[in-house]
């Protein structure tokens, strides 16, 4: 009788045992974290905050994007949500085109934000969220719009670089490449502006006028973005090379400082900081590259994108969901982490804060303790 009531209290304190670990790995796994915190102290990062953004549960998280003193979020029906970067709150939310209707990308000049679709150059305040101006063109747009104190930049599916003046919207003048190829990308400030073709051109024009200053031809197509660095221009082309070329003397003229290899078509344009060039190598993960000499630095297999930059050390995140930490000083890696879960992300080149989210509206900025 005394084993029978022993093996019984035995019994039940085992499935109290059970009930209490279950109990404590639900409230875990429910705790709405995207990465834990054990994972996180093993990274040497701290959670500086986290949000829920307010999208449908039929939508999902599509891209981060940093645009300065904001986080933007956009979502597969087009559905946009503003953060302050550095405290999550909400600042705005609103629809940044029509479910369905690609979108070819946002820009920030001073407090506006500009989108374009279609033939559609939309102005929107980057501080309240307010519709501004609508303007339509009249053509399709190939790529985000550019613009300086003065006019608008805007390539069209005619292959030409059409400018407007921004006090009244009037068309001012048009310039193409000599080979009439699409325009891929531009980018300009009131005394330069630089357009790239998908036959690999690199022009520099005068902000007033169709006046060609310079020109820069790689053997194939620009990809992704111009990265202008003060009078330095970072780029990559599907040649194969990523490409550093400086704007000197006047009147002004190109010249090249380095081109690295990196044996793999690009597809995208590098991240630039102060001292390190990122390029996504497709096929083969995330390449870095002194800025200065152009000589490589490290390679991550896997590679997707740099996360952010903290002094000597890179954060880079893999397509298995990995953060891998490495040291620009050393050319090594210093350690990895299991990012599972994490699916979105934007490139900060500014300072060292991570910024990531899953597809389910998560949102989470971690910065390095040193």
């Amino acid at each position: 009788m005394i084993r029978t009531s022993r093996c019984r209290l035995v019994f039940m304190v085992v499935v109290l045992t059970l009930c209490v670990v279950q109990s404590g790995v639900a409230a875990k796994n429910s705790s709405g974290r995207l990465v834990s915190p054990e994972l996180l102290r093993h990274a040497k990062l701290a959670i500086l905050w986290e949000n829920t953004l307010p999208i449908k549960k039929t939508e999902k998280l599509e891209q981060l994007l940093l645009l300065g003193n904001r986080l933007y979020a956009v979502s597969s029906s087009n559905y946009m949500v503003a953060l302050d970067k550095d405290n999550g709150t909400l600042v705005f939310s609103r629809a940044v085109a029509p479910a369905g209707f690609p979108v070819a990308g946002l820009k920030l000049y001073g407090n506006e934000l500009l989108s374009v679709g279609g033939s559609k150059l939309t102005e929107i305040d980057a501080g309240s969220g307010d519709e501004l101006r609508v303007m339509d063109v009249g053509f399709g747009i190939t790529c985000p719009a550019a613009r300086n104190s003065s006019y608008f930049y805007i390539a069209g599916v005619d292959n030409r670089l059409h400018v407007f003046r921004a006090a009244d919207r009037v068309r001012t003048f048009e310039v193409a490449a000599d080979n009439n190829s699409t325009i891929t990308s531009i980018t300009a400030d009131d005394n330069l502006v630089v357009f790239a073709t998908a036959a690999g051109n690199v022009i520099g024009i005068a902000p007033n006028g169709p006046t060609r200053l310079w020109q820069f031809d790689a053997s194939e197509s620009i990809a992704g973005p111009i990265v202008k660095d003060w009078m330095s221009l970072f780029f990559a082309s599907k040649d194969t090379n990523v490409y550093r070329v400086d704007i000197v003397g006047l009147p002004e003229k190109k010249r090249l400082v380095w081109k690295n290899q990196t044996a793999a078509v690009l597809e995208e344009a590098p991240r630039v900081t102060q001292e390190v060039v990122y390029q996504h190598v497709s096929g083969k993960g995330v390449a870095a590259i002194d800025k200065e000499t152009g000589s490589s630095l490290w390679l991550v297999p896997g590679g997707v994108d740099l996360l952010a930059e903290s002094r000597s050390r890179a954060y880079v995140i893999t397509k298995a969901e990995t953060l891998v930490v490495m040291d620009n000083t050393k050319g090594k890696r210093l350690y990895s982490v299991n990012f599972a879960g994490v699916s979105i992300h934007a490139a900060n080149t500014g300072d060292g804060k991570i910024y990531i989210a899953d597809k389910r509206g998560r949102v989470a900025c971690l910065q390095p303790v040193e």
